[in-house]
């Protein structure tokens, strides 16, 4: 069953010109062979022409959207085509490709609907920044409060999921940083999660989108919303 499944690697990037040929080569050597699409976010810098270059499928936005709406596009994308499971890849290259089958094996085995790649199981790896880390925390509180099931690493966007999931994040995923809000949503509509230990890498060129001015806005966004979130009647999907 497993080998027969259609994979997709959802690759959101912008202005990840110089992350992304490694990251697709890695891609490529995943075993059993998974198809990928790097969604260019309206990048800057010369990733279109890298893509290009990579032989890479690739959306090429008209205008930014923002993490949200880059991976939204992936998962229409994989929803359109009928993949059976899609795993979100980030393009600056701190996910290790070698752990995607991690990610996969729990969803072959029907044990959950989303799972979720935390570098805080083992604490092995890149840990983020001590702030990151707070406010890593804080999210990992607020879920446990609002959902009642602990998740260590809630800001990770290394995740795989099932068509189930595929099709509801093809019609609905949060705009600005939407790891944490993603999953009181996919929670809210039914669906399990858990996570498997992996171990990621920083960042060694480019810039992240989130920006430590930015830190106490993002946080009452997130919060925000994952509280509204939480009222609101589940999404009418077909399980």
């Amino acid at each position: 069953m497993q080998m027969q499944a259609k994979i997709l690697a959802i690759v959101p990037a912008y202005n990840e010109q110089h992350n992304l040929p490694k990251l697709v080569e890695a891609l490529r050597l995943i075993e059993p062979k998974l198809d990928i699409v790097v969604i260019n976010d309206r990048s800057q810098d010369q990733t279109a022409l890298i893509c290009k270059q990579l032989a890479v499928n690739t959306i090429h936005l008209p205008c930014n959207l923002g993490i949200g709406g880059a991976v939204q596009t992936g998962y229409k994308y994989a929803h359109l085509h009928g993949y059976d499971y899609a795993v979100q890849v980030d393009g600056d290259g701190q996910h290790n490709p070698q752990h995607i089958m991690d990610l996969l094996a729990p969803l072959y085995a029907g044990q959950a609907d989303l799972i979720i790649g935390s570098r805080y199981i083992k604490k092995e790896g890149y840990q983020s920044t001590s702030m990151r880390r707070l406010g890593i925390k804080y999210f990992s509180l607020l879920i446990a409060l609002l959902i009642h099931q602990k998740v260590t690493d809630p800001t990770s966007g290394f995740r795989a999921c099932n068509a189930k999931v595929i099709d509801l994040f093809s019609r609905y995923y949060p705009a600005d940083y939407p790891e944490p809000e993603s999953i009181v949503f996919i929670k809210r509509n039914g669906f399990t999660i858990a996570e498997v230990p992996v171990i990621m890498q920083e960042r060694q060129t480019g810039t992240s989108s989130i920006k430590s001015f930015k830190t106490i806005y993002y946080m009452i966004k997130v919060s925000l919303a994952m509280v509204i979130d939480k009222m609101r009647r589940n999404a009418e999907v077909n399980r």
